[in-house]
């Protein structure tokens, strides 16, 4: 139980961070948000609890394939905030388009 709190408090500090960072300089935020600090992370994670290089190879190909849907989200977003579309549907219709790419992304790869 102490390592999963411990794996969750290091999550948060770094999204904390580039918040953090982001409401000071939204470019150094950004370069912050960017960095795939969740899957490195996990894989460190992944790691530690397995030291099977076979399931991290898997882990760390198939990350590949679902990082790519996320990305038309950061051009979809700013378009639509920029058009004058509220946060929160932008928000909801960035993470729709990414939750339908991920569907299309499953049934491609998977």
């Amino acid at each position: 139980m102490l390592y999963l709190l411990l794996k969750a408090a290091i999550s948060g500090v770094l999204i904390a961070l580039a918040s953090e960072t982001a409401r000071h300089n939204a470019s150094a935020g950004a370069l912050v948000a960017s960095l795939p600090l969740v899957s490195v992370l996990g894989m460190i994670w992944l790691w530690h609890d397995t030291r099977d290089p076979a399931r991290l190879a898997d882990h760390a190909q198939a990350t590949l394939w679902y990082v790519l849907p996320s990305l038309p989200m950061f051009l979809l977003i700013p378009v639509l905030l920029r058009a004058g579309v509220g946060f929160w549907p932008s928000l909801g219709a960035g993470c729709a388009l990414t939750f339908g790419l991920y569907l299309l992304t499953m049934r491609l790869v998977g």
